[in-house]
């Protein structure tokens, strides 16, 4: 047993790409080993900006001969079938095994040594690597069949034990050299085998271990805010796209002038970030600090002075146009910047921007009535100017901070604070670790915004299909469920969704009504984030399928008493009984419970005397949602329901009796589903 090192050198690699690169690098050279009957105790990866790195650990010398079988068509397929085959396998038909009037294809193949296998398998694994972009270079390129790599390959090391393994793709050869640093480590540096790589590469100035990496940029980057007082602000993609950027990195802090704290801190945050992938920090009373973390790739001689002197210089110019954008954007009010979305389109079958707006005014100031100690002007003031910061320069520049932009540009136009908070959170919430908008105003426009684009998209059958999700309306209906469920909010989505698209229809956009659709949608919605919360999903199929039942407040407090009833014996004995009865009733599903001729038996008259009682309790209960006593109504049925089962023959030859009888059944079944469909359940 020995290992195995391959290093696949080539100019840089984008920090994006590493780490998908290396899962790839895993499952390509995995794929050859299993082709080749051979199995690796373990796969190591490692990429930096310059090197994508693989180390297989006790692979054998040789392979194990290797016995391919191959199933073919049948004895007596049409001959083009069989011609097929044989095309394929390479064999003719005298080499054929017929087992069980198939044919079957039979390979021996015998034992090879381990390096033959790898040298076949490394022109084959760069050639089928999938860079999610590329490129060919030199005079090679001038054919579309040259070799493409992420950027220019430059060097293969490929070392088998201390041995290397030779093969070679379009001119470049393997061998056992690389080279270290761009800037530290002049000359090829010598890899004797893959127990020396990383150490030699580290003299060499290069940490090939990407974990390692983040490890000193995340530590170092704490270590330099604490020396100056200041607390880092985490940002764990932040570290992961340094450490696809250095071989040797070296966290340092700058400053900034502190006049740019007059820009809002999102602003900041993101110019630091996004464009020069900088940490922020903060000072001990947590508010934004005019200090910034940069990572270097080398070790400067002067400590870094030049090179934070350098980075302070380019942030400054950077804040300076995000701040020359602010104040630009303050002097135009909110109003006129709204004026400007009827020349932008929403969607090319929703028409403007500005007519969307106009729809959330109308649906936001609707659903006041509905939201406690929601002030409805308030509400359609803050959605007629939710989407104007669309057309500022700083969300030109950031598109991440619309919405944020315009609560910011609200309140410095001097807005009521309820407006501008409105303005600010109508994405919200985004995804579910995001919070979910508590203020009355704010939930009817956060609301408005997402029931706008559901009932639109739906209306003009630009639904997800599949995978496919375009315009991100799962999304919007999982935050459609939050903003209700998490306010306690008492809306009726059907009749809400089909007056949305009547202002859709008044529009001329649209004139169906998506309201069907969009329940459907938003019971599969519900599931998928029950699920998450333990709900079954069943339970919820039992309460949609009564129909009408839309508010999700009640639908879910419906469904948690169900879960509780469900698992206890008296649940679990009385679903029994009922899908008992519902067998019995598929043949008179029309049932009625007419009166009896003559005397009861015992259990009839049991049951009877507990559906006259239950009934009128259970469905009390559910008209006070008080579902827990409903559930206790349905529960006193269990014994009578089993003495009946025991002790009475339903289809009696007597037809008065058998009428009678398979009434009270009917009349059961009606009293659960007056709880819910228990045919939905399972069990």
């Amino acid at each position: 047993m020995t290992d195995f090192l391959l290093e696949l050198l080539s100019e840089e690699i984008p920090a994006r790409m590493q780490d998908k690169a290396r899962e790839d690098l895993t499952r390509l050279f995995s794929a050859e080993l299993e082709r080749a009957g051979l199995k690796a105790a373990d796969l190591i990866t490692y990429a930096t900006p310059r090197r994508l790195a693989l180390i297989a650990k006790d692979l054998p010398l040789e392979t194990h001969a290797v016995r391919e079988e191959t199933k073919g068509p049948k004895v007596g397929a049409p001959p083009q079938a069989l011609e097929g085959f044989l095309r394929k396998t390479g064999l003719t038909q005298d080499q054929l095994e017929e087992r069980d009037g198939t044919y079957f294809a039979i390979v021996e193949k015998p034992g090879r040594k381990t390096a033959g296998v790898l040298a076949d398998a490394i022109p084959a694994i760069i050639r089928a690597f999938p860079w999610p972009k590329s490129q060919r270079w030199g005079e090679a390129s001038r054919s579309t069949e040259s070799l493409r790599w992420v950027r220019p390959l430059q060097g293969i090391i490929a070392l088998l034990g201390d041995d290397l393994v030779p093969c070679e793709i379009d001119g470049i050869v393997s061998g056992c050299t690389t080279i270290g640093h761009r800037f530290h480590h002049k000359g090829p540096v010598t890899i004797g085998n893959a127990a020396d790589y990383a150490s030699k590469l580290r003299a060499a100035h290069v940490i090939v271990d990407q974990e390692e990496r983040r490890t000193i940029i995340r530590e170092g980057a704490q270590k330099a805010a604490a020396a100056a007082g200041l607390t880092l602000v985490a940002d764990e993609g932040l570290v992961i796209e340094n450490a696809g950027l250095t071989e040797w990195p070296v966290p340092l802090l700058g400053r900034f002038d502190p006049d740019f704290l007059s820009v809002p801190e999102e602003v900041i945050q993101l110019t630091a970030r996004v464009n020069q992938k900088y940490f922020i920090c903060r000072d001990a009373g947590g508010k934004l600090a005019n200090a910034f973390v940069c990572t270097a790739n080398i070790s400067a001689h002067d400590g870094g002075a030049s090179i934070i002197a350098g980075n302070e210089k380019v942030l400054a110019a950077r804040l300076s146009d995000a701040r020359f954008f602010y104040e630009t954007d303050l002097k135009v009010p909110l109003e006129k910047q709204a004026e400007k979305l009827k020349d932008i389109v929403f969607h090319e079958k929703l028409v403007t921007v500005a007519a969307r707006v106009r729809r959330m005014e109308a649906i936001a100031k609707s659903l006041a009535s509905v939201i406690p100690a929601c002030d409805a002007q308030a509400a359609g003031a803050a959605a007629a100017l939710a989407k104007s910061d669309l057309v500022t320069g700083m969300v030109g520049e950031f598109p991440e901070l619309q919405g944020l932009m315009g609560g910011y540009y609200a309140a410095a136009q001097g807005k009521p604070a309820l407006v501008a908070e409105a303005i600010r959170d109508h994405y919200k919430p985004v995804g579910a670790s995001d919070s979910v908008p508590s203020a009355p105003v704010s939930v009817a426009v956060a609301l408005a915004e997402k029931l706008d684009t559901l009932t639109g998209f739906f209306a003009v059958d630009e639904k997800p299909t599949g995978s496919k999700d375009p315009f991100a309306l799962r999304r919007a209906a999982l935050a459609v469920i939050r903003l209700i469920t998490e306010n306690n909010l008492r809306l009726r989505l059907g009749s809400t969704f089909s007056e949305v698209a009547k202002l859709y229809a008044a529009d001329g956009i649209a004139t169906a009504d998506p309201s069907a659709d969009l329940l459907d949608f938003f019971a599969d919605r519900l599931k998928v984030q029950q699920r998450e919360a333990g709900v079954r999903h069943d339970l919820i199929d039992a309460v949609f399928a009564l129909g009408g039942e839309d508010d999700l407040v009640r639908l879910l407090a419906r469904v948690t008493a169900l879960q509780s009833f469900v698992t206890t014996e008296d649940g679990t004995n009385l679903l029994a009984a009922y899908k008992r009865a519902a067998n019995i009733l598929k043949s008179a599903p029309d049932a009625t419970a007419l009166a009896p001729s003559g005397d009861l038996l015992v259990a009839e008259s049991a049951l009877l005397s507990a559906l006259d009682a239950a009934e009128p309790k259970a469905a009390s209960a559910v008209e006070n949602e008080q579902f827990e006593a409903a559930m206790a109504a349905l529960a006193s049925l269990r014994a009578p329901i089993d003495g009946f089962f025991d002790g009475v023959m339903v289809n009696d030859e007597d037809p008065a009796k058998r009428a009678f009888r398979l009434g009270l059944l009917s009349r059961f079944r009606d009293a659960v589903h007056r709880v819910a469909d228990f045919s939905r359940i399972e069990g």
